[in-house]
């Protein structure tokens, strides 16, 4: 039987949310709070779910790096993984290399942004929201659906190999949009790592 780990990243194997990490050091303190007071009432909206959290999060990604070109943007993906490592959990990494030590495929789903959250991790496969680009910049818009909830389970069933009987699935999350993914999962962990 196959083995195949999977991890949400904010939450459970970060310390905190990523996209607000992301924002804050592409962009500036200043830039940061200004950007959030003027979705604020969106914001109020998402929190009372009166609005999606998809549009909020695609409004708001939007507003900080719409226009920016691919290669600035992968740039300062890459910069915030290498001086943002502290972001990183030990015991949640120390699990990732004992899933690989043990022969699972060990993958990341979550609803971030997956040009941010590989590069924490080059070597493991990552299922995030993906980025719409056209002409070598950043359009503002997804080009998959947020990676939350059932579309994470979504996202994991495209890159099984083999039937879903033929695996054994070992899933961590930490929140409500974990939840679908872990009740797929044959072990589900909910907060295992704090």
């Amino acid at each position: 039987m196959r083995q195949l780990w999977v991890f949400d990243f904010d939450g459970t194997i970060t310390r905190c949310d990523s996209l607000l990490a992301f924002i804050r050091f592409a962009c500036g303190s200043g830039r940061f709070v200004c950007g959030f007071l003027l979705y604020s009432p969106l914001l109020v909206l998402m929190k009372l779910r009166l609005y999606p959290n998809w549009k909020v999060k695609q409004k708001v990604f939007s507003y900080f790096f719409s226009g920016r070109t691919t290669e600035d943007f992968d740039a300062l993906c890459r910069s915030f993984a290498e001086k943002r490592s502290s972001l990183i959990r030990p015991e949640a990494a120390r699990k990732m290399a004992e899933g690989r030590r043990q022969g699972a495929q060990v993958v990341i789903v979550s609803a971030s942004i997956d040009n941010w959250v590989q590069p924490f991790f080059p070597s493991v496969t990552v299922l995030g929201t993906r980025i719409e680009t056209a002409g070598g910049r950043l359009t503002g818009r997804f080009l998959t659906p947020n990676c939350y909830g059932e579309e994470k389970v979504n996202r994991l069933r495209e890159v099984l190999a083999a039937p879903r009987e033929e695996y054994y699935i070992v899933a961590f999350g930490d929140s409500r949009g974990d939840k679908e993914m872990l009740e797929y999962a044959d072990e589900g962990y909910f907060r295992p790592f704090g």
